[in-house]
């Protein structure tokens, strides 16, 4: 298989939709050798901050001196983003060869089994893992945690970041619920760390600690992040959500000190040079124009953002470009952000879950009865709109924002050519999912 027949397959496996379960995914391991066994991971979920977290703890890993493997998801252009090596993405011809090998595992698994998209992505990551002899992996759940693809290994330590409404079709309709799916990838004895608070989650990870015999540490405030960033050295995500994401990723170090230590410098270079792309990311353009990109994907999400832009740059009005899928709060998430602008550009997302722009027109008005609305065909047509503005914030789906990358020409990392691969392959298509079933056999 060429990198391209791989992206081709993965796109067939989306027939099979997504499903929550860890029998297909322990069984495709086993055919593989079971390489997670020959790996040690920090396995992390929760509702936000998830991503960014792992990015953090990559990056202070890195700075001590280890080699890093970071899985998460999605990606914003490139289905090489999700598997990382020191920052590195994986390397297309190793995507294509290790990708030849899993396909005809995947003939072995029994009838009734159909490995799924991301069942196969995880197991694909392991066995790049283990081959190129990584340290440490830095593990991000897919959805939820219990029964999600990721949870067939073992960590050294278990992170939560905190606990929001999200995917409640999957993980359920209350905070306890989804905490409860969170809190699934605690393991006997294993320790975990948690920014949850009372009343949002934290009981029932708590709880689930407490059964387990699993040391928890809760992470109440970010002293430990102030007294380690001084005058000359600050974190380079932004926003008061980033230092609790930050304050979690460090309390994650201090638990593991004993196994993995990093120096106070390694912690501070970590912190910041962190670089997560379109998580309040900054993009300058000519004539001294910015474009903000925040894929602030759910309410929670949108919040922090505000929160975020509000701190950074107070008294600004951007103009606003807005896209979500339909399946979110989009009306919550619409009248937290609509205020913050003084035009307000609504775009389709490129997916089968989009929200039509019109449906928010009405919300946005209602926000904002003084900004002025307009409804775009495209991103494209509304960056044209928005290319005079002097500050341009595109907030909502992680599709909006690799689009909106793509469009701008960044992010690619590795040049013309591999933008022009991206574009062809449309790599992007495979962060969709429908749902399959949903709760598989524990196995």
């Amino acid at each position: 298989m060429t990198y391209s027949d791989s992206i081709q397959f993965l796109y067939r496996l989306q027939m099979f939709g997504a499903k929550l379960g860890l029998e297909t995914p322990r069984h495709l391991a086993a055919l593989a050798g079971n390489p997670e066994r020959q790996l040690r991971f920090i396995h992390v979920a929760g509702t936000n901050g998830k991503g960014s977290t792992c990015a953090m703890l990559e990056s202070i890993y890195r700075a001590a001196g280890w080699r890093v493997g970071l899985f998460t998801s999605p990606h914003l252009l490139s289905f090489t983003e999700r598997l990382q090596i020191n920052r590195r993405p994986i390397p297309p011809d190793t995507v294509a060869r290790l990708m030849t090998e899993l396909h005809r595992l995947l003939d072995e698994l029994p009838g009734a089994q159909h490995a799924t998209f991301f069942e196969v992505v995880t197991v694909l990551a392991l066995r790049y893992f283990a081959e190129e002899r990584c340290d440490l992996v830095i593990w991000e759940t897919g959805l939820g945690g219990r029964l999600d693809a990721t949870n067939i290994v073992t960590p050294l330590a278990s992170a939560i970041t905190e606990i929001a409404y999200d995917h409640q079709q999957w993980l359920g309709s209350t905070l306890d619920q989804i905490a409860a799916e969170k809190a699934g990838i605690i393991k006997p004895g294993v320790p975990v760390v948690t920014s949850a608070q009372p009343g949002q989650g934290l009981e029932v990870i708590a709880e689930t600690a407490r059964q387990q015999g699993a040391p928890l540490t809760v992470v109440q405030d970010c002293a430990r992040l102030s007294a380690l960033l001084d005058s000359s050295s600050s974190l380079a995500l932004a926003g008061p959500h980033q230092k609790k994401n930050a304050a979690l990723a460090l309390a994650v170090t201090d638990v593991l000190a004993g196994l993995l230590p990093v120096n106070e410098q390694a912690c501070r270079e970590g912190l910041s040079r962190v670089s997560w792309p379109g998580r309040f990311q900054i993009v300058p353009r000519m004539g001294g124009r910015t474009v903000v990109l925040d894929g602030a994907h759910n309410l929670a999400g949108a919040t922090a953002l505000h929160a975020a832009w509000t701190e950074a740059y107070p008294g600004i009005q951007p103009a606003l470009v807005l896209g979500f899928l339909a399946d979110k709060d989009w009306a919550g998430m619409a009248r937290k952000l609509a205020p913050l602008a003084n035009r307000i550009l609504l775009v389709p997302v490129h997916s089968a879950r989009a929200l039509a722009p019109r449906e928010l027109m009405a919300v946005c008005q209602e926000a904002h009865p003084g900004a002025r609305i307009d409804v775009c065909g495209s991103v494209r047509e509304a960056l044209q709109l928005g290319a005079e503005e002097p500050w341009l914030l595109v907030a909502g789906s992680l599709y909006l924002i690799g689009e909106t990358m793509e469009e701008l020409g960044v992010g690619v990392g590795a040049g013309a050519e591999a933008a022009e691969s991206v574009r062809l392959l449309n790599e992007r298509g495979l962060n969709e999912w429908s749902k399959a079933e949903a709760y598989g056999s524990l196995g």
